[in-house]
């Protein structure tokens, strides 16, 4: 009986250490859920934040070659022709479309929401048209998907006006002030070599105690 009595007693010692042990633990290290999740590093924008503005066609067009814009617009030979006097397809032929009215050819059935459109194609109309025609002209029977990068874009609307257009192309957007006053700070240093020279040895010379 003492042998029992002496097991029981070390079993029940035993329980309570571990019970204490668990209660000590679980004090040290709760936590409770934060109601905002993570931290926040500065300059990166969250999920559903606002998006960055997207390359315009005065910013797109000298990162891009009529030779690239030819590359790409092997996408669209299956349904259009761009040579001077090229056939119509499935598509109409595009010599000359870029500054040319929306429905251009006379010899092309055009969907309603194209002949209907008043305006020119402009730089930017066709770069919207090619990045979702549907959007662009709703009811157009063009089942293109479209171009989601603006460099692709830009290209092929290099190319389409070396052929047949050749509309000058707009400037491109004027650097960041800020920059434009560092570079002109730049070079009036270089221009000037002795000036840092001269403020140094005035300094000298006023650090100089007199006699």
């Amino acid at each position: 009986m003492s042998q029992f009595n002496t097991i029981a007693g070390w079993s029940l010692a035993g329980g309570i250490v571990a019970l204490g042990t668990s209660i000590v633990v679980g004090e040290v290290f709760h936590a409770e859920r934060p109601e905002t999740m993570g931290y926040v590093v500065e300059g990166v924008v969250e999920n559903g934040g606002e998006e960055e503005a997207e390359l315009t066609m005065a910013a797109a067009f000298p990162q891009v070659t009529v030779e690239q814009g030819e590359a790409v617009f092997r996408r669209c030979a299956s349904c259009h022709t761009v040579n001077e006097g090229g056939a119509n397809g499935i598509g109409p032929n595009l010599y000359g479309v870029v500054g040319a009215q929306h429905a251009h050819r006379a010899d092309f059935g055009y969907s309603s929401a194209l002949s209907e459109m008043s305006g020119a194609w402009t730089f930017d109309d066709l770069s919207a048209w090619l990045a979702r025609p549907s959007a662009y002209a709703q009811g157009t029977t063009m089942s293109f998907a479209g171009l989601s990068d603006p460099l692709d874009r830009a290209a092929v609307i290099l190319y389409l006006n070396a052929q047949g257009s050749n509309l000058p192309l707009p400037e491109p957007p004027a650097a960041d002030e800020p920059e434009a006053e560092d570079e002109a700070m730049e070079a009036e240093e270089a221009a000037d070599p002795e000036t840092e020279a001269d403020i140094e040895g005035g300094d000298a010379a006023e650090a100089e105690p007199e006699a």
